[in-house]
């Protein structure tokens, strides 16, 4: 018998509630015949939609995850592969490329974008994300850290917002402090800093420090940082990063 090819979308769910999902990541799901993810993010999922069959494994079992999600497309099923924030960014995406080509899966793979980490913190800070930015995590996991603050100050050089993804941990508890260090070489120690934690989460928190004060401020692995460029001020409240306009003709 020959069975259909299947199809696997990668979903980017966003933060994690229904009003911040694109259509089409709702669409992908509620269609889907198996969803599959890390564990935290089917607990997300199943409130939303409870009658869907899921599959879920828990942290650092990202490989055996998207193994077990091809496995069941290449049997003819739609799978939705889920992940929070955006399919493409940190996500599943990559690897279900690449183990894909690995096992000659002949499935149909579609990569569902949602909304990341860091569009979503911004909103609640303000518009501090309105020029040149870098997205960096500090976790070590994958990355070796020498070169991830090698990542920092080349950002800081270029004056960039930077916004940090797994800003601290349990286990690490002082990569936050280096990357302030080094972009206190590059900018003032007044530039202003938001934390959100939980963004677009109902326990959804925010503050605005400054990069001088940043080993001061209560982070955690929840928790995005925003660290803005020179240009970035404080306005009621909100960070604002200009763009360049010209407001006066």
């Amino acid at each position: 018998m020959i069975l259909a090819k299947g199809t696997l979308h990668v979903v980017g769910f966003g933060p994690g509630g229904k009003d911040h999902m694109t259509f089409k990541a709702a669409e992908a799901i509620s269609k889907a015949d198996v969803v599959t993810g890390y564990t935290t993010y089917v607990k997300l999922m199943k409130p939303i939609f409870p009658d869907k069959e899921y599959k879920a494994t828990g942290m650092i079992k990202e490989v055996e995850r998207c193994r077990m999600a091809i496995e069941d497309a290449m049997t003819g099923k739609d799978v939705a592969m889920i992940s929070s924030g955006d399919s493409g960014i940190y996500g599943m995406a990559g690897i279900i490329y690449q183990l894909a080509d690995e096992m000659k899966a002949d499935i149909d793979i579609d990569v569902v974008p949602g909304i990341t980490a860091a569009s979503t913190a911004a909103s609640v800070l303000g518009a501090p994300l309105m020029h040149d930015l870098a997205i960096i995590s500090l976790s070590d996991l994958m990355t070796p850290i020498d070169l991830i603050m090698k990542r920092v100050d080349c950002a800081g050089i270029g004056d960039m917002i930077v916004c940090l993804y797994n800003p601290k941990s349990k286990g690490r508890t002082e990569y936050l402090a280096q990357a302030q260090e080094i972009l206190l070489k590059h900018r003032k120690a007044d530039t202003p800093v938001g934390i959100v934690r939980n963004a677009g989460r109902d326990d959804e928190k925010s503050t605005i420090t400054t990069l001088g004060d940043l080993d001061k401020a209560d982070v955690d692995m929840f928790c995005i940082v925003i660290i803005g460029n020179s240009q970035t001020y404080v306005s009621n409240g909100r960070m604002i990063t200009p763009r360049g306009y010209r407001l006066e003709e």
